[in-house]
């Protein structure tokens, strides 16, 4: 099997046997989500150190070509996103490596290895549970880093509820992305500013609390942030919603 494989110079120590664990990988570690397309696993290397590695399900004959030829595969861009948050001071679990075991003519399988992280929450929990401890506060932060992430020009493509890690710490919280491997690095407007924030919730109230604290970070009136954001979200909520109307009929005739 060829082999591609790329790690952090940090840890080059460490590629004999993470590159065994791979070998292993349906037989070994801890299963933290398996799903169609892709499967987290944690495993323990013998330093002690717990690292996460994520196995990009094999795509489709038409971007097993384009993977192969013409575009950076999943794995290889949540590692060089990874780096390149990390440049910026923004949170992201440590990156170790990402490999590849293409074909000699088409892309196959790939993994992206990084270290794993102890979270006290993730967004999704604040659209869960509104009695979690200076509820409003983590929220108000998460919008602060929202806001440092548009003035590092980065626009997180997947800025969904799952995909936010938060630790709290002594002097306040700590965020940390995760899933990387959709992201444009570019100088954004207002409106794709705004925008970013359409996938992340459901509760008006949620709404109203970040448009206050983003409109106070980019100096802009409340209403209009609010109004833009509780446009975006009503829109992409219509639109997922309308997808998954759909699919249900697909699925419908197949049977």
């Amino acid at each position: 099997m060829r082999e591609i494989s790329v790690f952090h110079q940090k840890f080059t120590a460490y590629e004999n046997e993470i590159k065994q664990l791979l070998n292993n990988f349906n037989k070994q570690g801890k299963i933290i989500s398996g799903g169609e397309r892709n499967t987290l696993k944690t495993f323990l290397l013998s330093n002690g150190m717990r690292i996460n590695v994520k196995a990009f399900k094999v795509p489709n004959l038409v971007n097993q070509i384009a993977y192969k030829h013409f575009r950076k595969s999943k794995a290889q861009r949540s590692f060089e996103y990874a780096n390149i948050l990390q440049g910026f001071n923004i949170g992201t679990p440590q990156p170790i490596a990402y490999i590849e075991h293409p074909s000699n003519f088409l892309f196959k399988e790939s993994f992206y290895i990084c270290e794993h992280l102890e979270a006290d929450y993730t967004y999704r929990d604040l659209t869960k549970d509104f009695t979690i401890p200076n509820y409003e506060e983590i929220l108000r932060a998460f919008t602060r880093f929202t806001y440092k992430l548009h003035e590092n020009q980065v626009l997180f493509l997947d800025h969904s509820p799952g995909n936010t890690l938060i630790k709290i710490e002594k002097e306040g919280y700590s965020f940390y992305l995760v899933d990387l491997n959709r992201m444009q690095f570019k100088n954004l407007s207002f409106e794709e500013r705004i925008k970013n924030f359409s996938r992340l919730t459901i509760h008006k109230k949620m709404v109203e609390i970040m448009s206050d604290e983003y409109a106070k970070c980019i100096k802009e009136p409340y209403q209009k942030v609010f109004d833009l954001m509780w446009q975006e979200t009503e829109a992409f909520q219509e639109k997922y919603h309308s997808k998954k109307r759909l699919k249900k009929k697909i699925k419908f005739w197949k049977k």
